[in-house]
């Protein structure tokens, strides 16, 4: 993820790269943009350009991350709706509640709803960190790299509140069909029927974002004060890898 770098430096100063030239081909290797490398190669009065790719891996990344990591706790979460949804019954705790679900479906059903939980939140993840980045750069671009440095702190976070809001209007179906099968197991066999009678019984609206609200009121304040202590240390990170030479101004 970039930081948003110091104005003047940006378009009028040549770095001493602290890292080693070994380092900076690794990062070549793996494809990751380096932004010293490509401040280190601006002229006076160019724009930062990351290219399509970088957005791309950006997006990419938080898919398979936040697929992974949400997959891998379902089946907390089919604990956890069912205790929501049945308090008189799953009333033994988390470990307790895993114990009578197993016992009543099997183990298998603690993996109720991994089709709709990966496949929404790789989406989710996807415009997530993707969209995060885009904000970011078309904010600098709009306000001009002095106006954008001042107010970085307060860019960081509208990108990660725009970038989840859109996210999360892709993840709520996927939620929302989530939940329609660990309630009732037996709704549908697979994610995609499930989806289609959900909306043929409560329509699209009613059905996949009546919890559109309360989704938006978790994720987007998760999200904001996860990017902006990220970009704080990523930009500490960065400036101690790239530091102006005593003759840096032109």
């Amino acid at each position: 993820m970039t930081w948003i770098p110091r104005p003047r430096q940006l378009a009028q100063a040549r770095f001493t790269l602290t890292s080693s030239d070994t380092d900076l081909n690794k990062i070549r290797t793996v494809g990751i943009p380096s932004v010293v490398e490509r401040v280190k190669g601006m002229s006076p009065g160019s724009s930062l350009d990351m290219g399509l790719m970088y957005y791309v891996k950006g997006a990419l990344s938080g898919g398979i991350c936040c697929g992974i990591t949400h997959g891998a706790v379902c089946p907390l979460d089919v604990v956890k709706t069912r205790i929501q949804l049945q308090p008189e019954v799953y009333n033994k705790g988390l470990v307790g509640g895993m114990r009578q679900v197993v016992a009543a479906e099997g183990v298998g059903a603690l993996a109720t709803g991994l089709g709709p939980t990966v496949f929404g939140y790789f989406i989710q993840g996807w415009f997530k960190f993707g969209g995060v980045e885009l904000f970011k750069i078309q904010f600098v671009r709009a306000l001009g790299e002095q106006s954008a440095w001042d107010n970085r702190m307060n860019i960081y976070l509208a990108s990660s509140a725009m970038a989840e809001f859109i996210a999360d209007i892709f993840l709520c179906p996927l939620e929302a069909t989530r939940i329609k099968l660990v309630a009732n197991p037996s709704f549908a066999s697979s994610m995609p029927s499930a989806m289609a009678l959900i909306a043929k019984e409560e329509g699209a609206l009613k059905g996949f974002y009546s919890g559109f609200g309360p989704i938006l009121f978790k994720q987007v304040q998760a999200h904001a004060n996860i990017s902006r202590p990220h970009n704080v240390r990523q930009e500490a990170h960065d400036s101690q890898r790239c530091k102006p030479t005593q003759s840096h101004i032109l």
